[in-house]
């Protein structure tokens, strides 16, 4: 049962469950302060199904908002936290997901006729209003999972206690992904930077800060991973909340608005760099994904060091066992790693440009370093530069290289695990503003409902996103559960503390 390899690790939990007894409680605490209980469903076995057949309607990842410009995010639904949110006078219920990684709240409109996904869930009547505005702007969003057509509108909106007045949405009218129709939510309030937010609408904390709603311009998620607890953890608007996390949170300036993007530094396996984001990496804090999703290079070390079991990749072991001996001998003679496999002949794209005459940047574009040949240099370089810091030899650096190859994540990047082997597994950690952030087996390691039984797998999956806007970790609930996170949009900064 643990042994298949087809199981899709980043799934839509949401899709196990009916929500329709769900509801969104809140408790105000003090003039602009507002606690908000999320929901959660288990992962099992109907989930993981739901989710690979949504993933097979998708042929490739699709852009975010505003043309793609930004960083698509894979996965985009699979999360597993959510609440009831009500839009209209009197309010109409609306089953959310909280998604810091998108900007703009939509749900199913009573004008989708041609969309079985619209007829399952609930739908926004505006005739039914007595606060609703005509808006009319018609838009698209692209996500990982699927898209959605719609048109503006405007209208109050509650949440929780709170009234967002005037608030600008999508009604959609479109919902053709498989995605939709096996999700039990109904829409998405994104709580990222209106600079990906598609019409320019405010996402609903700019509104509540424009509005003079909160007592601090802040949003914090504390998630709770215990799958047995009643309560699927709390999100407060215009603060924190003092219970919910343990000493103080380290605090990192946003990078790039748009997503809550920050600098990170290297990930650490029992105290070990893994090389790849010595020099730092890109990392967004997403509440809108499970799992964690960083470069193949780290992840394929994560598996090898966990003994997770990934596909067998046979272009990365002939890359290993044909050029493992010249990419060795050319980062000994101080080679940039990030022109050995373009040197070799096996990317076009030395890190900084085309090596290919005509070809200005492949960032954007046809992504010719993204071949397979390529990529598994690219990763055997990271493996072999960084065992050569550990002056192995070239027989054992080989090895290891080829090792890590069996390591390999399926392109669904799914890997599974022992899970009596949990407790035998090494500490991970990331740096993130030079503090170290650990996570323990049990936390990195999700379990799986299948038949009555647990199935164990990895946390981590592959997601590999080029310079210069990469490489990338998204790091989605897996993280976030293991340390509170607060969203800072008054001072543009990320805060996190050890999870109480």
């Amino acid at each position: 049962m643990m042994r298949h390899r087809q199981l899709l690790l980043a799934t839509t939990c949401l899709w196990a469950l009916s929500c329709a007894s769900l509801l969104s409680s809140s408790t105000p605490d003090g003039a602009g302060l507002l606690r908000v209980s999320l929901n959660k469903n288990r992962l099992d076995r109907e989930a993981l199904t739901a989710a690979k057949v949504a993933r097979k309607q998708d042929s490739r990842l699709l852009g975010a908002a505003n043309g793609g410009d930004e960083i698509p995010l894979v996965d985009y639904l699979n999360t597993q936290y959510f609440g009831v949110v009500g839009i209209g006078t009197p309010p109409q219920n609306f089953t959310v997901i909280f998604d810091t990684g998108s900007s703009n709240l939509w749900v199913p409109s009573s004008k989708c006729y041609f969309s079985i996904a619209c007829y399952i869930h609930h739908r926004y009547k505006s005739a039914k209003s007595s606060t609703y505005k005509a808006d009319g702007e018609t838009c698209k969003i692209s996500y990982g999972s699927g898209s959605i057509v719609g048109f503006f509108s405007k209208d109050n909106v509650l949440v929780g206690d709170l009234v967002v007045k005037g608030q600008k949405f999508i009604e959609t009218r479109r919902e053709p992904s498989v995605s939709f129709i096996l999700g039990k939510f109904d829409g998405i309030l994104g709580l990222g930077y209106p600079e990906i937010s598609v019409g320019k609408a405010p996402p609903i904390w700019q509104s509540m800060q424009e509005q003079k709603l909160l007592a601090d311009n802040v949003f914090s998620f504390w998630l709770n991973r215990n799958p047995d607890a009643p309560s699927g953890g709390e999100l407060v608007f215009g603060g924190v909340d003092p219970e919910r996390f343990k000493g103080e949170h380290t605090y990192v300036p946003v990078s790039r608005k748009g997503y809550w993007q920050f600098n990170m530094g290297d990930l650490l396996i029992d105290g070990h760099s893994t090389g790849f984001c010595a020099k730092g990496c890109a990392a967004i804090a997403d509440s809108g994904t499970s799992l964690l999703a960083g470069p193949t290079a780290i992840v394929a070390q994560v598996n090898h060091a966990i003994g997770a079991e990934g596909i067998l990749s046979t272009e990365c072991k002939e890359v290993v066992s044909q050029y493992g001996e010249m990419i060795l001998n050319l980062l000994i003679a101080q080679t940039d790693p990030q022109k050995v496999c373009s040197q070799i002949g096996l990317c076009m794209f030395d890190g900084s440009h085309s090596v290919s005459e005509g070809i200005e940047s492949v960032v954007g574009k046809e992504n010719l370093g993204s071949d397979v040949m390529c990529s598994a240099c690219q990763m055997a370089v990271v493996w072999i530069e960084n065992q050569l810091r550990e002056n192995k030899t070239k027989e054992l650096i080989l090895q290891y290289a080829n090792q890590l190859c069996e390591r390999l994540p399926s392109p669904n990047g799914e890997s599974t695990v022992s899970c009596n082997q949990i407790s035998k597994m090494p500490n991970l950690a990331f740096t993130i503003a030079n503090k170290t952030f650990t996570l323990t087996p049990e936390q990195y390691i999700v379990k799986l409902e299948q038949g009555g039984q647990t199935v164990c797998i990895s946390g981590f999956m592959a997601f590999d996103i080029p310079p210069p806007r990469g490489p990338l970790w998204i790091l989605g609930d897996v993280f976030m559960g293991a340390y509170h996170t607060v969203f800072d949009f008054g001072k543009d900064r990320i805060g996190f503390a050890k999870s109480a």
